[in-house]
C-alpha cells in the first residue's frame, strides 16, 4: 500500500473537527469539512481563520500562510465530497451511534483504498472499524484539544488494523507537526482513562461538600502545578463529552471506580455542559467566570 495522502476529509466543523482542518491544511494539505448543516461548516471555518490570525499576530505563521492555508479549505455538502479523498477522520459527538452511522453513510462514496481514522476519545477502535467496509483500513487518531496548540496524537490500532494503515497514518499524524503515543484498544486508551477519572473525582469532591468549585480548581492549581484545575478543565473539554467517556469506562471496564458521579449527570440534564452552553461548573456568561456552587 503506497498511497501518499494529498487531500484530508474531516466529518465534524466543531471543537476538534475545526482544529483537525486547520492543521492539516497548514501542513499543506487540502481539505473538505463537512457538518450536518451548512452554517456549523461556516461556524467552523470562521473559528479556523480566526484562529490562524492569532497565529500570525503572535508570530507562528505568516500572512502568506494562512492565506494559502485557508484557501486549501473548503466545504463538503454531502458525503459524496469525499470520493477523491486519501482519508476521512470522523470527529463528530462522543456517541457510538452516530458514528456508526455515519461511517455507514460514508463507505459507500470513497475510493477502495481510502483511509477512515476516528477521533474518538474513548470508544472501541474494533467495534467502529466493524461497522464499516474496511476495517483494516481504520484506527483511531485521538487529537488533543486544542488541536493548533497540542502535540500529541494517540494512534489506536484496532484488531483489524493492517500495518500498512498504521504506517501510513502515523507518517500523516508526524507531517502535522504531531508526537506520536501508541495506545491499546482499551476503553478511554490512555489520556482519557487517566484524566477524566481525576475529573470525575473532582466532581465527587464537589458533590460530597469537601470543597467549592474555587477551592477544588485553585488545590490542584496551586498544589499539583496543574494548568488549569480539574472543574475548569471539565467547562473547557464539555461536561457531556465528560460523562460519555466515563460512562464507556464504566460499561468497558465493570468497575465501580468509573461510576460517573451524579452531580455531573445532574448538569448534562440540565443542559450545563461548560463553556459551549456558556455554563457548567462556572457561568460564562458576564465578564469573568463565576462558579455556579
Amino acid at each position: 500500500m503506497g498511497m501518499k495522502i494529498r487531500k484530508v476529509g474531516v466529518i465534524g466543523a466543531g471543537q476538534m473537527g475545526n482544529g483537525i482542518a486547520h492543521v492539516c491544511a497548514l501542513a499543506g494539505y487540502d481539505v473538505a469539512l463537512f457538518d450536518i448543516s451548512k452554517e456549523r461548516v461556516e461556524a467552523g471555518l470562521a473559528t479556523i481563520d480566526g484562529n490562524m490570525t492569532r497565529q500570525v499576530a503572535s508570530g507562528r505563521i505568516t500572512e502568506a500562510e494562512r492565506d494559502t492555508a485557508i484557501a486549501r479549505i473548503v466545504a463538503a455538502p454531502a458525503m459524496d465530497s469525499f470520493d477523491d479523498t486519501d482519508i476521512v477522520i470522523e470527529s463528530a459527538s462522543e456517541i457510538e451511534e452516530v458514528k456508526r452511522k455515519i461511517f455507514a453513510e460514508l463507505c459507500p462514496h470513497l475510493r477502495e483504498d481510502a483511509l477512515i481514522a476516528t477521533n474518538t476519545s474513548s470508544i472501541s477502535i474494533t467495534r467502529l472499524a466493524a461497522s464499516t467496509d474496511r476495517p483494516e483500513r481504520f484506527m483511531g487518531m485521538h487529537f488533543m484539544n486544542p488541536v493548533p496548540v497540542m502535540e500529541l496524537v494517540e494512534l489506536v490500532r484496532g484488531i483489524a488494523t493492517d500495518d500498512p494503515t498504521f504506517e501510513i497514518v502515523r507518517g500523516f499524524a508526524e507531517t502535522l507537526g504531531k508526537k506520536i503515543a501508541n495506545a491499546e484498544d482499551y476503553p478511554a486508551f490512555i489520556v482519557n482513562r487517566i484524566l477524566l477519572p481525576m475529573i470525575n473525582e473532582a466532581v465527587y469532591t464537589l458533590y460530597e461538600g469537601v470543597g467549592s468549585v474555587e477551592s477544588i480548581d485553585k488545590a490542584m492549581r496551586l498544589g499539583a502545578n496543574h494548568p488549569m484545575g480539574p472543574l475548569q478543565l471539565a467547562d473547557f473539554i464539555g461536561l457531556d463529552t465528560c460523562l460519555s467517556i466515563m460512562q464507556v469506562l464504566y460499561d468497558g471496564l465493570a468497575d465501580s471506580k468509573y461510576r460517573p458521579c451524579p452531580l455531573l449527570v445532574k448538569y448534562v440534564e440540565a443542559g450545563w455542559l461548560g463553556r459551549k452552553t456558556q455554563r457548567g461548573f462556572y457561568d460564562y456568561r458576564g465578564e469573568k467566570p463565576v462558579p455556579t456552587r
